[in-house]
């Protein structure tokens, strides 16, 4: 293994290991949340299946992926290749409506009184339980023609559209795979627009409470220390951090789809980066968020008194 394959094996297996312990603790923190509180109406609903998702991402392709860079012999036959591409699938679309959510609900939270989303805001915590069973509907059934062109290693030949070296892409005809390929392009460009807009919306509203709250109380007082306003800054930094990923990994694959003559380290990149949003976006949630702050420093000042 030269030293070029090692360093992208090494960074693998960090990312790896790292994402898949944040957004467990992050999963973890919110199911307590949500159980504590009893209460399904809650964003945190919809926060919790952020690190979800990034786990299954992980755990169905990172890991793969892991693996089969360091050579290791990964046991799944075709029926297991089927399952772990559609569960891939599945959380990453899940990934994409999770943060397309935020930013749409928080985009009415913050939205002024008098506007005329006004009548949403009473009825928004009613929304919250049926948005998260519909994203997992959505995806479940947008997704189901996944597993008819995803092939195991004993199937795997080199006429596959796309070689994960664990399992292979191999369409059993262009018309489903153009079916597919459309669904799923749809419905990716319609969350990431959609996301896209209502987070251009909540920086033009962020920055003119901003201009009036300084102009009537000063340049002392702090916006940003209200609630609302911190919660609007993250979802709008996780939505930015999503669309640029995204875009990146677009260009990417269609380039390895289509130029015959790619560099290894080219798609070895594009493996690592495959992966950033669902390494990244736990430790943006973890910084942003006070109370998850506040319980990390609780639980660590315990630790240290704990003699055992």
């Amino acid at each position: 293994m030269g030293d070029a394959r090692l360093s992208f094996g090494i960074v693998m297996l960090l990312q790896t290991g790292t994402g898949l312990s944040v957004n467990a603790f992050l999963l973890l923190f919110y199911a307590r949340v949500i159980c504590t509180s009893h209460r399904l109406s809650s964003s945190d609903l919809i926060q919790a299946q952020l690190p979800l998702a990034n786990i299954i991402i992980l755990l169905t392709g990172a890991v793969p992926d892991t693996l089969s860079f360091w050579e290791l012999r990964i046991f799944l036959d075709d029926v297991l290749c089927k399952l772990n591409m559609y569960l891939y699938r599945v959380a990453r679309g899940l990934a994409i409506c999770t943060v397309c959510l935020l930013s749409v609900f928080q985009a009415i939270t913050i939205s002024p009184s008098t506007s005329r989303w006004a009548r949403f805001k009473a009825k928004l915590p009613k929304c919250f339980l049926p948005a998260c069973i519909l994203s997992w509907v959505l995806n479940l059934l947008i997704n189901v023609g996944t597993p008819m062109y995803t092939k195991g290693p004993a199937n795997t030949t080199f006429q596959a559209t796309y070689d994960l070296k664990y399992c292979s892409v191999a369409p059993i005809s262009t018309a489903i795979m153009l079916v597919n390929t459309i669904l799923n392009s749809a419905s990716d460009l319609s969350f990431v627009g959609l996301m896209s807009l209502a987070s251009g919306y909540m920086v033009f509203v962020l920055h003119r409470h901003h201009r009036r709250v300084r102009h009537l109380h000063g340049p002392d007082l702090s916006p940003g220390a209200m609630p609302e306003v911190r919660a609007a800054k993250r979802v709008v930094t996780l939505a930015t951090l999503f669309v640029l990923l995204y875009g990146r990994q677009s260009v990417m694959l269609s380039i390895l789809l289509n130029v015959k003559g790619y560099s290894l380290s080219m798609l070895n990149n594009h493996l690592v980066w495959s992966f950033a949003f669902s390494v990244f976006s736990p430790f943006l949630m973890i910084c942003s968020d006070q109370r998850v702050r506040s319980f990390w420093k609780r639980e660590s000042t315990i630790s240290n008194l704990d003699p055992s």
